[in-house]
């Protein structure tokens, strides 16, 4: 995998005391350097309706510091290309029409190196409006702020939507070679749990640092006593669902799951296949058997509410499981390890969960509703997450390829209960 490291000489050169400007442009660098093992074919193409194609986030990642912090922060600045607007515009209506989300993958125009061109003009502006002091401060840096934020987002998108499309590919490609390997620890039989008190605790971002609108306010939650599983539900806890003949019976699943597993044949996780009789997943390191002791990823929430009342559990509510984080080292596998697949846990019988920044995304009971007192912010802007605030699913921690940083025990993600292609796992829970 090509080094998440990667640095802008000249920006460090130019101003090595600013550090929105280094972050800036080493996110900006990274984006690039996880699409150098890609040929430009395939960055081109479109796995599935929820996917993007690798140039199409490279270019809207590009077109967001233009739409949102160039044309009205730099003076005279001029858009690389009119065009580019409707073709790499994501959701946002206030600034206009758009090409179809499913018909990205048809954009053969502009090129692959079109649009690294395009991110380098891009750049240079930003480079040029960095220099500036009254740009590291104020409504700019803010915006700047937004932007590499969801650059961040991007990158993991890209990831995940590159696994979407090697799983279709019958050469079974390998985005990263030479995978790492988890420690097969077998683990307890039974995972241990850790229980909680009650009480009216705090949730929710606190203003200090950034954090997405969707985080706050902060606000005081009534949480019953509970108890939360030290770890992820791993392969091998998953594989004894399988086993079970969960996929066949219709008691363990909610309606709307049931309905989805019988039309779309579901019979496992997401790009797990057999093998010699034996079960392998698609992943960014190719096919590779199963590891057992690593967390189970890509099931959708149906799957994972499947999985936890065949246990007898259930899964836990999104301010159950920040109230568990606190005190828990906002670290683990990310992008930065270079693994670029969950790992098996290296604890066990801890008296603090494992696992709960990195490896999986964690499905949550709750659904993705506004807090108390919430409210978007003015303009295009606010577009980013208020308006999804329908039929969702909150999901918490981050995942192996969520890019170092982009996370906060706060941190809200949030999908479709259909939706697996990311890497999603879970985590039980039950009363105390």
């Amino acid at each position: 995998m090509p080094s998440t490291e990667a640095k802008t000489s000249e920006v460090r050169g130019a101003d090595p005391h600013d550090r929105l400007s280094q972050r800036l442009f080493d996110s900006r660098a990274l984006s690039l350097n996880l699409a150098k093992p890609l040929s430009d074919e395939d960055q081109v193409v479109q796995a599935m309706d929820d996917a993007s194609p690798t140039k199409w986030h490279l270019a809207h990642t590009t077109w967001f510091y233009e739409a949102f912090v160039l044309r009205d922060h730099l003076p005279g600045y001029d858009v690389f290309s009119e065009r580019f607007e409707y073709c790499f515009n994501s959701y946002y209506e206030a600034k206009g029409n758009r090409h179809p989300r499913a018909s990205r993958g048809l954009l053969t125009r502009p090129s692959a190196e079109e649009v690294r061109q395009y991110r380098a003009y891009v750049d240079a502006a930003l480079m040029r409006l960095m220099a500036h002091e009254a740009a590291r401060s104020g409504r700019v840096a803010a915006l700047v702020e937004l932007g590499i934020n969801h650059e961040q987002q991007h990158q993991e998108l890209l990831l995940t939507d590159v696994l979407s499309l090697f799983a279709l590919q019958p050469l079974r490609p390998a985005y990263q070679q030479q995978p790492l390997r988890s420690v097969a620890t077998a683990g307890p039989e039974t995972t241990p749990f850790i229980t909680y008190e009650g009480g009216i605790h705090s949730v929710g971002h606190d203003g200090n640092g950034f954090s997405y609108d969707n985080e706050g306010p902060r606000h005081d939650v009534l949480i019953h006593p509970f108890r939360l599983a030290e770890r992820c539900v791993t392969n091998r806890d998953y594989l004894a669902f399988i086993e079970s003949g969960a996929y066949r019976d219709p008691l363990v699943w909610l309606a709307d799951g049931w309905t989805t597993v019988r039309e779309r044949g579901w019979t496992a996780p997401g790009y797990w296949e057999r093998v010699d009789g034996g079960w392998h997943q698609m992943t960014l390191n190719g096919l590779l058997p199963i590891e057992l002791d690593a967390p189970v990823s890509h099931v959708s929430y149906f799957e994972a509410d499947a999985f936890a009342r065949f246990a007898g559990k259930r899964l836990p509510t999104e301010f159950e499981w920040e109230h568990a984080s606190a005190g828990v080292a906002v670290e683990g596998n990310t992008l930065g390890s270079g693994a670029l697949r969950p790992q098996a846990a290296t604890t066990v019988g801890a008296s603090a969960p494992a696992q709960m920044f990195g490896d999986v995304w964690e499905w949550t009971a709750s659904a993705y509703l506004p807090y108390h007192g919430y409210r978007p912010p003015a303009g295009a802007v606010g577009e980013y997450n208020g308006k999804f605030m329908c039929s969702q699913h909150v999901l918490r921690g981050a995942s192996c390829v969520t890019p170092d940083g982009h996370t906060r025990r706060t941190y809200r993600n949030f999908f479709y209960p259909d939706q697996r292609w990311q890497f999603m796992g879970l985590r039980l829970a039950e009363d105390a």
